[in-house]
């Protein structure tokens, strides 16, 4: 262990792909270390989306405090910025009850954010530069933008589709500021070490058995009734041009409502794109370093052994 690590506060985080069973272990690793836990899901931070983003009920969270869940309404935007401030303001409340923070959820990035402190000051956006990029793709194509991004930061130009214009723009942009490429920026900030004590667990179960549970939690879902869910936050005003809304589960019904395929077709998307997104969940967590994997078959399913063993694991990185 290094040298300044008593200095370094403790953090856990708690991820894996949807349907997993997080939330249930979660709530007993709390328990156990006297946790309070926030959420890094980009859809439970959303009130009237209970359903369809699987969120905690509150019988479910047996006096844990939660943190990031029901706090924004469907209309308000949320993004990778607005989560890391939001973030950092609740583990600071928590450290100041003697508490240990969980961040627990399946969005990777939110995730790197907050355990790598990335800074995303510099990624500020300017209003009349950005105006003239705008304009720029809108009278002569993405392409003569992608051309520009080209020129500057081939890096980011080959990672980035030229269709994308609001990221080759944010590439462009903080170029225009900074006078160096945002790939960089970004590749330098990946190699930052953990402000804190870290122990990054990644809860897994064989594929199949995952495929399995995420089409039985969607059939869980419509019994539930995200059809009527995604209904009143239609007639609320809410619509596909929205950040929430682009949510699994949201987008595919209300394409049904709107008439474009028929429910058994919007399930059947949903369902395959839920697996589509808990693959890439997967990818993401083995390209991060230090993760420890918590394969649930090795437990032999066994909630109690897998929380003791996870346990163990705090205690010798000195976490707990």
């Amino acid at each position: 262990m290094e040298e300044n690590s008593q200095n370094r506060k403790p953090l856990i985080v708690l991820t894996g792909p949807t349907a997993v069973g997080k939330t249930k272990l979660s709530i007993s690793l709390a328990k156990a270390v006297n946790g309070e836990i926030i959420s890094a899901d980009s859809m439970q931070v959303y009130r009237h989306m209970d359903i369809g983003s699987a969120k905690i009920r509150q019988e479910e969270m047996r006096g844990v405090p939660h943190h990031l869940v029901d706090v924004l309404e469907p209309e308000e935007e949320f993004h990778i910025v607005r989560f890391q401030e939001l973030a950092k303001k609740a583990m600071e409340e928590i450290y100041s009850r003697g508490h240990i923070p969980i961040l627990t959820g399946g969005t990777g990035f939110y995730i790197q954010a907050v355990t790598r402190d990335i800074d995303f000051t510099q990624a500020e956006q300017e209003d009349d530069y950005r105006a003239e990029l705008e304009l720029l793709a809108k009278e002569q194509g993405p392409e003569v933008l992608h051309q520009k991004l080209e020129e500057v930061d081939p890096e980011s130009a080959a990672q980035i589709h030229e269709n994308n214009v609001k990221r080759v723009i944010r590439a462009l942009e903080f170029y225009h500021q900074n006078g160096t490429p945002i790939s960089a920026h970004n590749a330098q900030q990946k190699e930052q070490k953990s402000p804190y004590t870290l122990a990054y667990f990644v809860l897994n179960a064989p594929r199949e058995l995952l495929y399995r549970r995420i089409d039985q939690r969607v059939d869980e879902m419509l019994e539930e009734g995200l059809v009527e869910e995604v209904r009143s936050l239609k007639e609320m005003g809410c619509h596909r041009g929205m950040v929430s809304m682009q949510g699994l589960g949201y987008k595919e019904i209300l394409s049904y409502l709107e008439g474009e395929y028929p429910l058994e077709e919007a399930v059947r998307i949903l369902k395959r794109d839920t697996r589509h997104f808990a693959k890439r969940q997967l990818t993401w967590f083995r390209r991060e370093p230090d993760v420890i994997w918590i394969n649930k078959e090795e437990y032999a399913y066994d909630d109690e052994k897998i929380l003791n063993g996870m346990l163990e694991l705090l205690r010798e990185r000195a976490v707990i």
